[in-house]
């Protein structure tokens, strides 16, 4: 496993397809969360959406690196497609990783905000629940599942919009809602908690149903 995932890493620092994403992401912070003030919830409220979005994006992309033949290829080297699909989805968690440290500390630089330990933690809890929630979008709207490209790109925007908008709806939209409303980061540590569950849930679920329909494919 250790092996595909620096491979995959490899791969997409070769082919640059992480790049559209992560500017994406950047720019985002830059537009949510400068000059801001305050409670940092509803700061890392927007962080955490902008890593919703660019997670989603990410891992389509990721999942996208090998044509079919090159695919072929790490299964029979791996030994079964879960592996190369686990390898996909550790990359791109990986990657987020990496960008929560940066969504957790750019509002406060950008900003003057009411920092106390709690909301680092709500933060984390919020950023990586968009995170695999994200993932579990970008691997349902992969090539393994859409052939066709704008097929998959108009499955992830729909995805995407119903997840944030949809009113009340676990775990992305009730996040936001909890975060929007509340200043204290102690009282919201619990309800993000089970978001984060839930989205561990969507993202076993998502990757279970992926794998069943790319063997069948197959």
């Amino acid at each position: 496993m250790i092996a595909l995932i620096r491979y995959t890493f490899a791969t997409a620092l070769h082919t640059q397809r992480y790049l559209a994403p992560v500017l994406l992401f950047t720019g985002l912070m830059g537009v949510l969360t400068v000059n801001g003030s305050g409670s940092l919830p509803p700061a890392y409220a927007s962080s955490a959406g902008a890593l919703f979005v660019c997670s989603t994006w990410l891992t389509v992309a990721l999942m996208s690196l090998d044509d079919t033949a090159q695919r072929a290829i790490m299964v029979v080297a791996a030994g079964r497609s879960l592996s190369v699909l686990l390898a996909a989805i550790g990359t791109t968690l990986l990657s987020c990783l990496v960008l929560m440290v940066f969504g957790l500390f750019f509002p406060l630089w950008m900003g003057s905000y009411d920092v106390r330990p709690v909301d680092f933690l709500l933060g984390t809890e919020a950023q990586l629940t968009c995170a695999l929630a994200g993932i579990a979008i970008g691997v349902l709207c992969s090539r393994l599942v859409f052939r066709r490209q704008g097929y998959a790109l108009a499955a992830a925007i729909a995805l995407v919009m119903v997840t944030v908008f949809t009113k009340n709806l676990p775990p992305v939209n009730q996040l936001f809602r909890l975060m929007a409303t509340s200043s204290n980061s102690g009282d919201l540590l619990a309800p993000a908690g089970r978001m984060l569950v839930v989205s561990a849930v969507v993202l076993a679920a998502f990757t279970a149903l992926t794998q069943y329909i790319a063997t069948r494919k197959d």
